[in-house]
């Protein structure tokens, strides 16, 4: 998109502690998946510490509600296209139509995307922003889902409410 890259953030409500033998599948797999995302046609950016662990990053703390925590992946990719063929191949599908072994089953939103500045890489405070938003609002353009998406446009000025246009 130029000048522009899509962040996401997608938090899961743990059913029990990393470290409890119900999550040994979901831990072994976490390496694995994370390499092809890191090599994934798109991707740019994730969060982790310096010792590459994406796992002991607190956020969204205000989200626990009586579960063993909250688990949050965010990263940055050239597009929702790149994105979306990523989420849903190979590995990380096969690890998604598993999650309800691991994460409590919610109906509010869990995942939120939105356009960032090309080399911007936003913070976890910028991530629960946009989950708050998206519970609030709804899909608009300044926070999304992968099913109701908005592009950003060429001539779009930071700050100016104005600058996505639906997908």
């Amino acid at each position: 998109m130029g000048n522009f890259e899509l962040a996401q953030v997608n938090i899961s409500r743990m059913k029990a502690p990393l470290d409890d033998a119900s999550f040994r599948d979901f831990v072994a797999a976490l390496d694995p998946v994370n390499a092809l995302a890191d090599t994934a046609p798109g991707f740019v950016w994730r969060l982790q510490t310096e010792d590459g662990d994406a796992t002991s990053i607190r956020a969204f703390e205000w989200d626990v509600r009586g579960t063993s925590g909250i688990l949050t992946n965010m990263s940055v990719w050239t597009s929702v296209e790149a994105l979306a063929d990523f989420v849903y191949s190979g590995e990380h599908l096969a690890i998604l139509k598993r999650r309800r072994a691991w994460f409590h089953h919610v109906r509010e939103a869990m995942t939120a995307l939105w356009w960032v500045p090309a080399g911007h890489r936003p913070a976890v405070a910028e991530a629960e922003e946009k989950i708050k938003h998206l519970r609030v609002h709804g899909p608009t353009p300044a926070a999304f889902t992968l099913k109701q998406h908005f592009t950003p446009v060429a001539e779009a000025r930071e700050g100016d409410p104005g600058w996505l246009c639906p997908a």
